[in-house]
């Protein structure tokens, strides 16, 4: 099964840049010097016999940031953390009981801004072995998985809009079933799906 992560190890092999939350969104002016915090995400992989599905959760609603969403395991970089791929693992064992050393981290994509002030390195990573995810009481009201076909086609994103803060604001989507996977996620993921679209188109 170790294979199946050839597509991974490839888009890590292939150019990116950094993302933010206003990259669909033209005019907004983000000025120089300010202040962001560092945070990691876990973007988490298991091999299956339906091949490799990623761990994601759904945040609780009573949070007060993002509640209610589609959401990577990951937060902020603490001071006790190694910087964040340190504060990835930490949060996915804290979020979702998933243990430290049943990850194998393979890579990471540009940090991604977003509005809420962080700037976000996705940490790609590989689960050794099954493990009984244990969402965080209080934190995470659901873990799940997606399969990696429906995170990697770009035919699956799309863009949306809402009205944010007295204006309009365009985002990325990938719904999956009941899971409306959008914002800060999506995008996170379409810059994967961009990079194995990259690969392909090398081949």
């Amino acid at each position: 099964m170790s294979d199946l992560f050839a597509p991974v190890r490839a888009a890590l092999a292939q150019p990116g840049r950094p993302s933010s939350d206003y990259d669909l969104n033209t005019g907004i002016f983000l000025p120089e010097g300010r202040k962001l915090r560092p945070a990691g995400v876990l973007v988490a992989f298991e091999a299956t016999e339906m091949g490799l599905r990623l761990y994601l959760t759904k945040r609780a609603s009573h949070l007060k940031h993002h509640p209610g969403q589609i959401a990577f395991p990951g937060g902020k970089v603490d001071p006790s953390d190694d910087g964040p791929i340190a504060a990835a693992l930490r949060e996915a064992h804290e979020e979702i009981g998933l243990p430290t050393d049943n990850v194998e981290v393979l890579g990471t994509l540009e940090a991604h801004e977003t509005v809420t002030g962080f700037l976000a390195t996705p940490v790609l990573a590989r689960i050794h072995t099954p493990f009984t995810p244990r969402p965080e009481v209080g934190e995470v009201e659901e873990v799940f998985t997606v399969p990696f076909a429906h995170v990697t086609d770009l035919s699956r994103y799309r863009v949306e809009k809402r009205r944010w803060r007295g204006t309009w604001r365009s985002y990325y989507v990938a719904p999956f079933g009941p899971y409306y996977i959008w914002g800060a996620t999506a995008r996170m993921l379409r810059a994967l799906a961009d990079r194995i679209e990259a690969d392909r188109k090398a081949r």
